[in-house]
């Protein structure tokens, strides 16, 4: 038997995405009834909100689809350059809102704060990354630097590299971050080593290394709360 679907505009207007959003609003609404909206419309046989659905499915929910390449996007079926496009820059609406504070820059005040900025993205990388995020003197956000991409250790890294934004900004202090794909954001003997030597040269250079968190999936670690690689 040929399977029944209905399309969107022959469900009641209480299941229809928008008409549900100006109605409760968009907290209520699941995260395919978001995606089907930025969508539109869906495919002969199966409805926007079907694809935004599958969509999801496919790619583990929005962190897949925050990493998902714009090209692969718009070669999937019922995608399209524009439906792409849509779908791509609002998640970077979303990440940069994350940025934004109360005079648009983001205040760290805390370890918790950092890794408000961070886990999103991090916690969801398939490669190890270590990050910088700068700050000015009143611990706002000037930049989030990516140092290395591949596996983080002191015989790779490059002091003068960590350092190189954080003095052509001339930024007062700076967090370290880094992630681990296992999702275990436990240090390694590694990560403490690391975090000691740029802990110093910090010093020298005048620019305060704040923190070094360890992201996992959903977890991370403060090494400073931890008392690993800094000073007591």
């Amino acid at each position: 038997m040929t399977e029944y679907r209905l399309r969107m505009k022959e469900l009641p207007l209480t299941d229809q995405p928008r008409e549900r959003l100006a109605a409760v609003g968009p907290q209520a609404l699941s995260d395919a009834e978001l995606l089907a909206i930025l969508l539109r419309v869906g495919v002969p046989g199966v409805n926007v909100l079907q694809l935004a659905q599958q969509t999801l499915a496919d790619h583990g929910g929005w962190p897949g689809l925050l990493r998902a390449e714009y090209e692969d996007l718009c070669r999937r079926r019922g995608m399209g350059a524009a439906k792409a496009a849509t779908v791509k820059a609002a998640l970077e609406i979303g990440r940069r809102l994350v940025l934004t504070g109360p005079d648009d820059r983001f205040q760290i005040k805390s370890p918790a704060d950092a890794a408000t900025l961070l886990m999103v993205e991090m916690g969801h990388l398939d490669q190890e990354h270590l990050r910088a995020v700068l700050l000015d003197t009143k611990n706002r956000v000037q930049q989030i630097a990516t140092i290395y991409i591949g596996s983080v250790n002191s015989a790779m890294i490059r002091v003068g590299e960590v350092f190189k934004e954080a003095i052509r900004r001339n930024s007062a202090a700076l967090i370290l971050a880094h992630n681990h794909p296992s999702g275990d954001p436990s240090p390694s003997p590694e990560d403490i080593l690391v975090t000691r030597q740029i802990v110093e040269a910090g010093k020298l250079l005048d620019c305060e290394v704040l923190d070094h968190l360890v992201i996992g999936r959903g977890r991370y670690v403060s090494m400073r709360e931890r008392g690993l690689g800094f000073p007591s």
